[in-house]
């Protein structure tokens, strides 16, 4: 889905939206994946159409006044994104259905589809079945299209997307078709200015055009288009007219939709098709300046508000599919997800309470009210102590057991949780080692009740080089090396930058062995310590040596095993120049250093 801010009007989303952090990425692997393989002709088509009981699904009703029909009966929306691979279905179902959930969507529809339709019919569910455009929410999502030009493109899909409608328009567990997702908005991250308009309007005339075709294929179920903002609302409505309702994405501002859904004159109800607590993209920024995630009873109440400003829409907004019912257990996931690595949290039970199931006798989360870090969270030093202290209560007097995870994506991306090691130190405090490597890092403390239930606390912390006593002759010193990275990126990356003090520049290195980055101390001089601050592309293998005359060579350290991050270490050395020489690359690229410190 990968955010963006989004309410505005239509000038206001091409001047100041920014980008989206890739999410769940989270939760869109697979589906979208399938459905960019359909579009390059990689999945064949089935040779002929499913056949069973479909149901007839209408959007009835007159201005303001509309309902969503099932066979002659009103239907209600309550619904959930869908994460589980579709061979889980069948495991998933039965709890959806627990939870009050009517409804998942999907954001493909392809030849891997008819088990999560059986499954789904099977249990009482309905699919919101979608077919992916790109670029989706941004260029990462599966690239940038031409819509003005790429007519071979433009034909595949109208080709297509109508086949599989044909193969499963009879099947049961069909509610309807969402044709794209949030590319108007993602758009932006292709083109800018007048082409950009050009390009949202040739897009959203495909859209209606595709929409044309499936309504010609399938009249018994509607017809949706879902962007991520409702300024993408305009387009539609001078372009497709021919979609049966809208459909937005919207988490924190989805309590605004109603009123821009009025002021925009629009004539067609809408669906919410992804919304919950606030974004990455909504919240302000803590003291080191990365997101600050909402607290898990925060999320929870999202939920409950979102689904309020929903309903509290009534006659126009038909229903929402909220995000995410998802299993990832990652950095996305515990932002989002209801049951990272199929555990409950709060805010699963809060989608359950607001879909009138009944909760009354549910067990429910650990509920982790508070999580410090003690001393400086914006100056921890590199594997150095870092204590957290914690309160949490369980509302059935479960015992709890707790884990602590690290995570580094506002270093590398990475979105893994690693676990760490902790000593309970008693009274909710946790002493863990900090990371080696600086940054800012993700620390996430876990409470678990034996009963299948989770609550999730996260806070970030700005691991910094640890300090060293004396004073780096080094700092500014005449440097060179056997190479460097001239341009791109953050580049150039020379020499120089590995001496000047900072941790946000850095020397890179061709990407090949052996290379060295060497600083001229001016004279001979003695130090007593060195410390080397690596980038992601590190050294496995270095020495560091010494020379008088920066021709003839004496190791004075050698490293065999290196794992990035912060090396610090005494070394007993001397000589005019000093380098680090690399043997052996930890990755595929080049080596990198932030700074190379030598200390007296």
């Amino acid at each position: 889905m990968q955010r963006t801010t989004r309410q505005g009007t239509a000038t206001q989303a091409t001047t100041a939206q920014r980008s989206r952090t890739p999410r769940t990425s989270r939760r869109r692997l697979t589906v979208p994946l399938t459905a960019g393989l359909l579009a390059a002709g990689a999945l064949s088509l089935p040779a002929q159409q499913a056949q069973a009981a479909g149901s007839v699904v209408k959007v009835t009703g007159s201005q303001g006044n509309w309902q969503l029909t099932v066979d002659g009966s009103p239907y209600q929306i309550k619904g959930l994104t869908w994460g589980p691979s579709v061979a889980d279905a069948d495991t998933y179902m039965p709890d959806l259905r627990s939870m009050g959930v009517n409804t998942i969507r999907t954001w493909g529809t392809d030849g891997s589809s008819k088990p999560l339709f059986d499954s789904a019919a099977a249990h009482g569910i309905k699919v919101i079945a979608g077919f992916w455009l790109q670029p989706g929410g941004g260029p990462g999502s599966g690239g940038c299209v031409n819509y003005l030009t790429d007519t071979d493109y433009k034909n595949k899909m109208l080709d297509e997307f109508p086949k599989w409608v044909d193969t499963y328009k009879d099947n049961p567990g069909v509610l309807m078709w969402n044709v794209g997702n949030e590319s108007v908005l993602g758009l932006q991250n292709c083109y800018s200015g007048d082409e950009l308009e050009k390009q949202r309007d040739a897009y959203t005339t495909l859209v209606n055009d595709i929409t044309k075709k499936v309504h010609a294929v399938d009249p018994d179920h509607p017809v949706t288009s879902t962007d991520a903002w409702v300024g993408a609302w305009p387009y539609y409505k001078k372009n497709a007219p021919d979609l049966d309702l809208y459909a937005v994405n919207s988490y924190n501002a989805v309590c605004d939709v109603k009123s821009a859904w009025e002021q925009g004159g629009y004539t067609k109800p809408y669906i919410v098709t992804e919304t919950g607590p606030a974004g990455e993209w909504e919240v302000p920024d803590d003291a080191n300046g990365v997101p600050a995630e909402p607290a898990d009873q925060a999320k929870a109440d999202g939920y409950t508000k979102a689904w309020g400003c929903v309903t509290g829409h009534k006659g126009v907004a038909l229903g929402a599919t909220m995000f995410h019912y998802g299993t990832e257990y990652d950095f996305g996931g515990i932002w989002f997800n209801l049951l990272p690595a199929g555990q409950k949290r709060l805010s699963y039970y809060a989608v359950k309470k607001a879909y009138g199931a009944d909760t009354s006798h549910d067990n429910t989360p650990p509920v982790i009210s508070e999580l410090n870090v003690e001393g400086d969270a914006a100056k921890v030093p590199a594997g150095g102590n870092l204590t957290l202290t914690t309160r949490a209560t369980d509302p059935d007097g479960d015992q709890i057991s707790y884990e602590v995870l690290t995570n580094s994506n506002y270093i590398d991306a990475s979105k893994q949780l690693t676990p760490v090691p902790f000593i309970d130190l008693g009274g909710g405090r946790f002493k863990v080692t900090a990371p080696d490597r600086p940054g800012v890092w993700k620390i996430y403390v876990k409470a678990t009740d034996g009963k299948g239930n989770v609550g999730v606390e996260t806070r970030s912390v700005r691991v910094v080089p640890p300090p060293v006593s004396g004073t780096d002759i080094a700092l500014g010193k005449p440097a060179t090396a056997s190479s460097y990275q001239p341009g791109s990126g953050d580049c150039p990356c020379t020499a120089a930058n590995a001496f000047d003090g900072r941790n946000d520049t850095r020397w890179a290195s061709d990407w090949s062995d052996p290379q060295w980055l060497q600083v001229d101390l001016g004279s001979r001089q003695s130090f007593k310590h060195v410390q080397l601050n690596w980038e992601t592309s590190y050294a496995k293998a270095y020495t560091i040596q010494t020379s008088d005359d920066g021709q003839n060579w004496q190791t004075v350290h050698e490293e065999t095993a290196g794992n990035g991050g912060i090396d610090d270490f005494d070394v007993d050395g001397a000589g005019r120049y000093v380098r680090v020489n690399g043997t052996a690359r930890g990755t595929g690229y080049g080596y990198s250093l932030y700074e190379f410190g030598v200390y007296n």
